[in-house]
């Protein structure tokens, strides 16, 4: 465009003006957000902290625990009690990413429409999600496991590009991975105190009415999950503009913020054209290849308890020392993201973070060394997980042109990520164990792999913003790396 206003929406034309004169009076970062000097504007974000985060990290807190309870109840029989042989509880891992990767993009299109009410279609599904991870409970051979794990994918699906599309709607770019990194802590935490869950459980309920433990643990955590569900969908918003617990002021305040943070300031054409417009960038594959590296490298968190049960302690003992390496990491997650936000870096925090993921995964390959083995669970738990909000914070900013384009790249990144659920349960036979040498190897390779398309992605936007220097749109919001 080279400095003139050609093919910008009209309706952005004046936004792009506003821009430029806060450049001259006010603090202004290349993330795209000024400088927070106004009470409102506070008053607001505040606001959508106290109603958004909690309710959104209760939802992936539990949606992470059914997930996953199978991993607690694999430690309970689970595989006797059902005659699981040879690869099938993998494979009972893996159905569920297959059914998760079909509702994905197909659900972020009908988020971004705004035709369907954000907050009731997400509770909707978690109430549908929490009814079939119950059903587990009376599942009786391995065909009826893996048809629950199936539908259980397609219905929990929508939620965490849901989450990350609703997100975007009401946070800029620079608080966005803060936020993220809040919102993936519930992942964390809800892996860590699922063992502790298990053992009450377990140890409270088991026979009870003839009902074995880990039957019971499906049947609690699923009733819970549809009582929350109800709740969400009164404390959930909707778009900004279309959000009732927001005054009228303030849905045109949240408005107006995600539109002058928008690189590009497309005009919204519809899920189609976003989609479109997504799949033509090129950066989109990299993003792809760089999150599906970082969650294959995450893909010991089905089998925590299996490797930390590799250490040689009874069931008791082993769930609870599942717990700690994810509080820690839930703790360094919060911290990397936000100094991510703060500093609007991204880079050097994946850097640093999968680094340190690279060195547990090595310490657990080379020794059998009780103590270093569970100190390298720290290390590659915190390191793994840490990067996360960084990764898709970076993909909200680099591509969110357009609302539509926003949630369908999330979208997208979100389904090519999670296909590696799909195949790294087969990386952690039983055979392998204790030590796991295959998987922990391509988990290092993993995280390496993570690091080099980060620095390939900060070297591609770097010559990006010299080549786009003096545009009228990209010299104001220039893309962070």
């Amino acid at each position: 465009m080279s400095g003139d206003k050609k093919n910008i929406a009209p309706a952005h034309i004046e936004q792009i003006d506003v821009l430029k004169e806060s450049v001259l009076v006010e603090e202004f970062d290349y993330s795209g957000a000024v400088s927070k000097s106004d009470p409102k504007e506070i008053a607001l974000v505040r606001k959508l902290d106290f109603r958004i985060m909690p309710t959104l990290w209760a939802m992936y807190f539990l949606n992470y625990l059914d997930r996953n309870t199978i991993a607690q109840a694999r430690l309970d029989n689970l595989e006797t009690d059902l005659g699981l042989v040879g690869n099938q509880y993998n494979t009972c891992i893996s159905i569920l990413f297959v059914g998760y990767l079909l509702m994905q993009i197909p659900s972020n299109m009908i988020m971004s429409t705004g035709k369907v009410p954000p907050s009731t279609y997400m509770g909707v599904c978690m109430m549908v999600w929490a009814i079939i991870s119950a059903c587990t409970a009376l599942v009786h051979d391995y065909k009826g496991l893996v048809l629950v794990r199936f539908f259980l994918g397609i219905a929990e699906a929508p939620y965490y590009p849901g989450a990350l599309f609703m997100l975007s709607l009401f946070y800029t770019r620079k608080e966005l991975a803060t936020r993220l990194a809040i919102l993936y802590s519930g992942n964390i935490i809800a892996t860590s105190v699922s063992g502790l869950i298990a053992v009450a459980t377990f140890n409270t309920l088991s026979d009870v009415h003839g009902i074995s433990g880990w039957r019971w643990l499906f049947i609690i955590e699923g009733s819970v999950t549809f009582g929350v569900a109800i709740i969400s969908i009164f404390l959930l918003p909707n778009h900004p503009l279309k959000t009732t617990w927001l005054t009228p002021e303030e849905r045109e305040l949240a408005h107006q913020r995600i539109v002058r943070d928008t690189v590009g300031m497309e005009e919204d054409k519809g899920a189609r054209a976003g989609l479109m417009q997504a799949i033509r960038d090129p950066r989109l594959y990299l993003f792809c290849l760089m999150q599906n590296l970082h969650l294959s490298a995450c893909g010991f968190n089905n089998f925590f308890p299996t490797v930390i049960g590799s250490l040689g302690f009874n069931r008791t003992i082993t769930l609870v020392l599942t717990c700690p390496p994810y509080l820690v990491s839930g703790v360094a997650g919060v911290i990397v993201g936000l100094t991510s936000g703060k500093l609007n870096e991204r880079t050097w925090h994946i850097t640093l973070s999968m680094g340190i993921a690279a060195v547990g995964f090595i310490i657990s390959c080379i020794t059998l060394n009780t103590g270093a083995r569970y100190f390298s669970c720290f290390l590659f738990a915190s390191g793994a997980y840490a990067v996360n909000s960084v990764i898709l914070g970076w993909v909200s900013a680099t591509l969110g042109q357009t609302r539509e384009k926003k949630a369908i790249s999330l979208s997208i990144v979100n389904v090519v990520a999670n296909a590696s659920y799909i195949y790294t349960p087969y990386l952690y036979p039983k055979s392998d164990g204790p030590r796991y040498l295959t998987a922990m190897s391509a988990n290092t390779a993993f995280a390496v792999g993570t690091i080099a398309c980060a620095w390939t992605l900060r070297i591609w936007l770097i010559q990006t913003n010299k080549k786009n220097r003096g545009d009228a749109v990209t010299s104001v919001l220039a893309y962070a790396y």
